[in-house]
């Protein structure tokens, strides 16, 4: 087998004697980590691809860019049994640790344990680093999928929809109503936009059918919620002097130790909103509230909103309260598709316009 490298040239990697003593050394660590792995199976397989990684990085320098094919096929030789030693692993190996080696210092192991890395099974770092831009959005990924226990899938999923960058964007006024450190902890759990893309809507609906689907998605609405989040109720009746109000979904949070209402907006956000809102969360603390809760906070999710406008009605708000956008996956109706034309007309029509 010839090799073509980047510093020495061609030259037969069955015949170097390096490349053998470095394979040895390879194979020495792999069985090593063998033994390791019985006893600490998720960490020391973690620490394994992070050397690993390591080990074949620092080679490639010397001995080009197909080192990792030749390993594989000498690996797999050597270690037939043994899975994580495909020609695919070896580059996500070698991944794992270009994507985070600057992060660490001389104590590279103890540094690894530190981002809790070996806390996640190796398929949910794969995720994690090949799927974030930087180390900052990959330790982010980490510590919620430690803290909310995600599947691979849930993960995939919360990576797929943008958490880290809707992560605290609502625009708030936490800050001003809020105590710390409950104000930053709220402001966190609240994001922007929300994407609700388990719902599917037909044109025409109204905001009582999207809380419909919701509800009827409960567990997908509660994993897009956030942590902590226990729902109470939709349409939650309050009696304020002799007129009746309802809450569209009134939920609480267990961590913030406060009732939580969502009033959801199917237009673009007007300042109208929010003074509505102040006054059902007044109505809440006064009526619903225990002395032992915190104040009550309101989330006000609206298709469209303009951020300066929603922080200047906002802004003299004595109530807890952010606003956000939500998204979700919208169906023409029937009657509507049969008038659009299709691909092949559009097509045809291009076709006829040049002739």
């Amino acid at each position: 087998m010839e090799i073509k490298g980047k510093q020495t040239g061609v030259f037969s990697m069955d015949k170097s004697q390096e490349y053998k003593i470095w394979l040895t050394e390879l194979k020495s660590k792999i069985r090593f980590s063998q033994i390791k792995a019985a006893m600490t199976v998720n960490a020391a397989l973690i620490r394994f691809y992070w050397e690993l990684g390591q080990m074949i990085s620092e080679q490639e320098v010397k001995w080009g860019d197909n080192l990792i094919d030749a390993v594989a096929k000498d690996l797999r030789s050597e270690f037939p049994e043994m899975k994580g030693l495909s020609r695919s692993n070896l580059f996500y190996a070698r991944q794992f640790y270009l994507f985070y080696k600057d992060e660490t210092s001389n104590s590279l192991l103890d540094n690894l344990s530190n981002k809790l890395l070996d806390k996640l099974p190796w398929g949910h770092n794969i995720l994690i680093f090949s799927k974030s831009k930087d180390s900052t959005e990959a330790q982010f990924y980490i510590g919620q999928a430690i803290e909310n226990n995600w599947s691979r899938n849930v993960l995939a999923l919360q990576i797929k929809s943008k958490l880290y960058q809707r992560s605290g964007k609502a625009i708030t006024n936490f800050k001003h109503t809020l105590p710390d450190p409950a104000s930053d902890l709220a402001q966190q759990t609240l994001k922007d936009p929300y994407v609700f893309d388990f719902m599917t809507m037909t044109n025409p609906y109204k905001e009582r059918d999207i809380e419909d689907q919701l509800v009827q998605h409960i567990t997908k609405f509660l994993l897009e919620l956030g942590k902590g989040f226990a729902f109470i109720g939709r349409q939650y009746h309050l009696v304020v002097g002799e007129s009746d109000y309802y809450l569209d979904l009134l939920f609480y949070h267990t961590r913030l130790k406060c009732y939580t209402v969502i009033e959801i907006k199917n237009t673009s956000f007007i300042p109208e909103y929010a003074g509505k809102l102040n006054f059902y969360l007044s109505a809440v603390d006064s009526l619903v509230k225990q002395d032992d809760d915190n104040p009550t906070i309101g989330i006000l999710l609206c298709r469209d909103k303009n951020n300066i406008e929603a922080e200047f009605a906002l802004r003299d708000m004595n109530k807890p309260m952010g606003v956000s956008e939500f998204e979700f996956t919208e169906i023409l109706p029937d009657n509507l598709k049969s008038s659009l034309p299709t691909v092949e007309e559009i097509e045809n029509e291009l076709k006829s316009g040049n002739e």
